[in-house]
């Protein structure tokens, strides 16, 4: 009897120390990631073609192309995406910077950080 409640209690230790590993990780970064500074870009200046932008800060880690024509952003795909994926959140930014033609805009709702990661790409590809 006590060797099962011993088991028993090693099991519900490592079973709390792999939740509060996966909380730890899912958390680690939210404060910076939401804190990133999105700069305009100016599509005045560009050329026709393809823009490839990555940006790099842990799962939230990502690589767009943009494609530009007359002056304008006519379409947004993902190269490789974020770790974690939240459905429908690419579409609606990338709809977003179409419509306003610059990434000054709005975050998307409840996904901050992965917002502010694809709008520094787009950035990035823009911009540098």
């Amino acid at each position: 009897m006590k060797s099962i409640l011993k088991i028993l209690i090693s099991i519900i230790i490592i079973f709390i120390l792999v939740c509060a590993s996966g909380i730890l990780y899912l958390s680690q970064g939210l404060k910076e990631g939401s804190e990133v500074k999105v700069n305009g870009v100016r599509i005045s200046d560009l050329n026709d073609g393809i823009y490839n932008g990555k940006y790099n800060a842990g799962r939230w880690s990502n690589q767009l192309s943009v494609t530009v024509k007359d002056h304008k952003i006519i379409e947004i795909n993902i190269v490789d995406d974020v770790t974690f994926v939240k459905s429908g959140v690419s579409d609606e930014l990338f709809s977003k910077v179409i419509e306003a033609q610059n990434t000054e805009v709005d975050v998307v709702s409840q996904a901050t950080v992965t917002s502010k990661a694809y709008l520094k790409s787009i950035e990035k590809a823009l911009n540098d």
